[in-house]
């Protein structure tokens, strides 16, 4: 067995397209195990605790950690990788901005933050402080920071989505986790990533289409923040010629906000309904939402065991939950399982070792997002967890057919692995249920 450890000094990649590095290494004969990620405290232990012995490191170096019988090819595939990687849009002659204020004053329509939490606040202030919109992906932003920034943006007169904001879609442009979405009378205010997904999928397959996606960070309707990203945006949204109908999603709000001029809907527990009324309160038809039932023996007997639900999206996870009514839940996208990794929309790993520990009689309810950010074949990385998987699978499958992944193509895959698909998540977790 050989072992190749390195550090790289001065050499940057994102958390995902080094999860993706890795993960094209591990799969190269002669490799049992890799990992490519940069040096913090928390990589470096995960490395340690796969038995690799590690030099003194710097947070910022380049950690390279791989095992196996033949590392021959390795070091070369690695540095093609790393060399495949160049920053997107720049030009190789030019020096791009170190910073935000930088940035900004050679123009733009918006800023997303997307750095270590502990970062963000500084980023999101010299947007501010330049009359842009931000939207902060990062998690771990004190709610102190958040309030102050959200009392900086009131005064400046732009909008603070986040921090923790997944999703948002401004006129067609998608950032974060983005579905395709066809332009339309909607327009979405929303404090859950996934809720926001789930509600503008099933309109999309309803035939209708939205404005703006406008996502204020899941702590914005808590008492301590105060609904101040959501009122703006529903501000903006009353004033936005393009929007007729205007909806909230949120996880739990504890602030009440004004209800806008134009017509409205606030999303409740399911989130299905809420489509169905917006559809209806546009003179719409609600249609059947698509579903591929599983064909296999398991997927259609009653379980006796325990209802599993593992999830990617925190607002699905708890949607489930209530309407299920029974059963063990667990959000992978929630801060605990993210820190330090790729987020479960990405990285399949630890759902996959949930579902390797499913028992026969069991019951797996689970999301599988599609869209920009998300895993490009989610199908492929679940399908043979799945069909190994001694439990009955349910699948709820947030896409479009205008998604990269190909809708119908991902549910065929899931179902050919032996799992039930849905469109709709309120209606996985009633089935989920019903076989138990």
């Amino acid at each position: 067995m050989s072992e190749l450890v390195t550090l790289r000094a001065g050499v940057y990649h994102d958390s995902v397209t080094l999860m993706r590095i890795s993960r094209a290494l591990t799969e190269l004969p002669g490799v049992e195990v890799a990992i490519v990620a940069m040096a913090t405290e928390l990589n470096r232990a995960l490395a340690a605790d796969l038995g690799f012995t590690l030099p003194p490191a710097d947070q910022a170096d380049l950690l390279v950690a791989v095992r196996g019988p033949d590392l021959s090819g390795a070091e070369a595939e690695l540095d093609r990788l790393l060399a495949a990687r160049p920053t997107a849009g720049a030009d190789p002659g030019e020096q791009p901005p170190l910073t935000t204020r930088s940035a900004a004053r050679q123009g733009g329509d918006i800023v997303l933050v997307s750095v270590p939490g502990e970062h963000a606040f500084a980023e999101a202030v010299d947007a501010i402080e330049a009359g842009l919109p931000v939207m902060v992906f990062s998690d771990g932003v004190p709610v102190e920071q958040e309030i102050a920034l959200k009392e900086l943006a009131e005064r400046k007169g732009v909008l603070v989505m986040g921090p923790d904001c997944g999703t948002a879609v401004i006129a067609g442009a998608g950032l974060g986790f983005a579905n395709v979405l066809r332009p339309g009378p909607v327009g979405v205010v929303a404090a859950s990533g996934t809720g926001a997904q789930q509600l503008t999928c099933l309109l999309d397959l309803a035939g209708v289409g939205v404005s703006h996606v406008l996502g204020v960070g899941g702590r914005d309707l808590t008492p301590e923040v105060g609904g101040r990203s959501a009122a703006r945006a529903l501000r903006m949204l009353e004033e936005d010629p393009a929007t007729e109908l205007i909806a909230l999603v949120a996880k739990q709000p504890s602030v009440r906000l004004p209800e806008p001029g134009k017509r409205f809907v606030r999303a409740g527990t399911d989130l299905t309904e809420a489509a169905e009324d917006v559809l209806r309160a546009l003179g719409r038809a609600v249609p059947e939402w698509p579903s591929w039932p599983g064909w296999s023996g398991r997927a259609g007997g009653a379980s006796s065991g325990t209802l599993r639900g593992l999830y990617a999206g925190g607002t699905l996870c708890g949607e489930a939950a209530a309407l299920a009514g029974t059963g063990e839940f667990t959000d992978y996208g929630d801060d605990a399982y993210t820190r330090g990794r790729p987020h479960p929309m990405i990285d399949p790993t630890l759902r996959l070792e949930a579902l390797a520990r499913a028992a026969a009689g069991d019951v797996v309810l689970m999301d599988v997002v599609l869209g920009h950010g998300a895993d490009p074949d989610p199908a492929a990385a679940y399908a043979h967890g799945i069909a190994r998987c001694p439990a009955t699978v349910v699948v709820a499958l947030v896409g479009t057919e205008g998604d990269p992944q190909d809708l119908h193509r991902q549910a065929a895959a899931l179902r050919e692995a032996g799992a039930s698909v849905f469109t709709s998540n309120a209606q996985a977790a009633r089935y989920a249920r019903s076989l138990l």
